[in-house]
C-alpha cells in the first residue's frame, strides 16, 4: 500500500480492489451511493475530476469539464462476458468517458460492434447515456433524474442561456411540464423502460440545447 500514499490514491485504490474482486454487481443495477446514481464511466469521470481539481487547487477540474449526473433506473456496463479482458474493459471505458460528440460516440459503438460484435443493451445504453451526458453540457444541464413517470431537470448554478425560450417550451407542454420552487423543472412522461427513458430524456435535452445555442447565436 506504501504506493497509494499520493494524490489521488482512494482512486487508485479503488481499481486495485476492482482488479483483486472483480466488478461483480458494482457496475449492475445493485449499484449504490455516487455509483448507482450516475453510472460507473460517470463516476471513474468524477474521481478523475476531482483529483485534477485538487491538483489545480480549484473546484473544476483542469480542462474545465463538468460532470452531469444521469439517473435512469437501467444497468450501464460493458459486461464482462462482452469484453473479458478487465484491463481492456477499464480501457474503453476511460475513452468513452472522454467522448463529447454524437459521431464519435456512434463511431466508438461501430468499433466495439467490429472488435466484440453485437452491443448487449447495457453497452447501447451506455452509450446513449454518454449522448445524454454532452447534450447536458450544451444546455448547462447539470442532473437528469428519470423515472416511469418522467424525468426531472436541474440546471447548472440554476441558470438557463434562454430563460424565456425554456418558459415557452414549459408552456408548450401543457399540464405535462412544470417549473418547481427550487428551479428544477419537471416533464411527465410514460416511459415504463429505460430506454424510453434514455431516447425521451435525449429527446427534451435536444429542445434545450437549440433553445439555449439559438439565444447565443442572437446575442
Amino acid at each position: 500500500l506504501q504506493s497509494l500514499d499520493t494524490l489521488g490514491a482512494g482512486f487508485q485504490l479503488a481499481s486495485h480492489d476492482l482488479d483483486i474482486r472483480g466488478a461483480g454487481n458494482l457496475l449492475g443495477e445493485e449499484q449504490s451511493g455516487h455509483i448507482k446514481e450516475v453510472g460507473f464511466e460517470l463516476y471513474q469521470q468524477m474521481l478523475e475530476e476531482a483529483v485534477a481539481s485538487l491538483k489545480a487547487g480549484g473546484d473544476e477540474a483542469s480542462d474545465g469539464r463538468w460532470s452531469p449526473q444521469i439517473t435512469v433506473g437501467t444497468p450501464l456496463m460493458i459486461p464482462e462476458t462482452y469484453v473479458p479482458d478487465l484491463q481492456l474493459r477499464m480501457s474503453l471505458y476511460r475513452r468513452l468517458a472522454d467522448l463529447d460528440d454524437a459521431r464519435d460516440i456512434d463511431g466508438f459503438g461501430a468499433e466495439l460492434i467490429d472488435r466484440f460484435g453485437p452491443l448487449p443493451d447495457e453497452v447501447d445504453h451506455l452509450l446513449k447515456v454518454v449522448f445524454v451526458k454532452s447534450l447536458c453540457r450544451r444546455a448547462n444541464v447539470e442532473k437528469v433524474d428519470a423515472g416511469p413517470k418522467g424525468v426531472v431537470i436541474a440546471f447548472r448554478n440554476n441558470t438557463f442561456e434562454n430563460g424565456a425560450g425554456l418558459v415557452r417550451f414549459i408552456g408548450e407542454q401543457g399540464s405535462m411540464a412544470k417549473l418547481r420552487p427550487d428551479q428544477r423543472v419537471v416533464f411527465i412522461r410514460d416511459w415504463p423502460q429505460g430506454i424510453d427513458r434514455l431516447k425521451g430524456a435525449a429527446t427534451i435535452l435536444t429542445r434545450l440545447v437549440r433553445l439555449a445555442e439559438a439565444e447565443k447565436k442572437a446575442a
